[in-house]
């Protein structure tokens, strides 16, 4: 992770960032890798225990950190939780969607949960989000999709037709949005693996199919979050500045194994 030993390559100071499901795994490492980069941070999630000791990681940084504890399924609470942020943070200059309701089953409960947390919370955050971008310098929304987007998934239909979807919604809202200057793009991640995530899980409860997967990854390793959170400061920065629409694989390859 990048920390003070490793000073990051961009500079967030005066950004302020907000991204939902902040509290583990990807958007942890997003958030503590802006926070050590300069930018105030605010962080949602639905586990309080977490969302506490990634705010207090976040503000070893010297950032200003805010965070509240949002169910994404609710709209209502999608609304108030970026009006606070925004209020707390003094605007808003990137958005980050990265919560999922890991949906993987075929039935109607998964299909709803990915329907409400990994389409519509990206939609609606946007909306409650797009007045303070609209007066950013700086402003961009990132997506995290996945790289199950991208080909048929026997076992998994909600998820990959979900953050196909988001995709898709990615490079329309980046569309939509060029004329005022806010750039919207998405990260496709791998297979990424973290302490409690689902890959770790799957290591020790079902090593075939974990070094099964791991054959299909041309690097030979499992992404971790710093990975996805590297490919995320950039496409954030100024040096990403006239790249809009676009869907950023993070796989080591694994996308092209498909």
């Amino acid at each position: 992770m990048t920390s003070p030993a490793t000073p990051s390559p961009f500079n967030f100071h005066g950004y302020r960032i907000v991204i939902t499901g902040g509290s583990k795994g990807i958007g942890r490492s997003m958030a503590l890798a802006f926070a050590a980069s300069g930018a105030a941070v605010s962080i949602c999630a639905r586990g309080q225990t977490a969302l506490d000791e990634t705010a207090e990681a976040i503000a070893s940084y010297g950032a200003s950190v805010h965070k509240q504890s949002c169910d994404l399924a609710d709209a209502a609470a999608i609304n108030a939780y970026i009006e606070d942020a925004a209020k707390t943070l003094g605007g808003i200059d990137v958005l980050i969607n990265n919560a999922s309701g890991y949906g993987f089953e075929d039935k109607e409960d998964d299909w709803l949960a990915g329907f409400n947390i990994d389409m519509m919370a990206p939609v609606r955050t946007s909306h409650a989000a797009l007045p303070y971008l609209s007066t950013s310098a700086h402003a961009s929304i990132l997506h995290v999709s996945s790289i199950a987007a991208l080909y048929p998934r026997p076992n998994t239909p909600p998820y990959g037709a979900m953050k196909a979807a988001l995709c898709h919604y990615t490079t329309s809202q980046a569309l939509a949005l060029a004329p005022k200057r806010i750039r919207v793009n998405a990260i496709a991640p791998g297979s990424i693996e973290f302490e409690g995530g689902l890959w770790d899980r799957c290591k020790h409860e079902d090593p075939a199919r974990y070094a099964a997967v791991l054959s299909q990854i041309p690097f030979g390793r499992y992404g971790t979050p710093e990975d996805v959170a590297h490919a995320a400061l950039f496409l954030a920065s100024p040096w990403a500045g006239w790249i809009t629409g676009e869907i950023l694989c993070v796989g080591g390859g694994q996308q092209l194994s498909k």
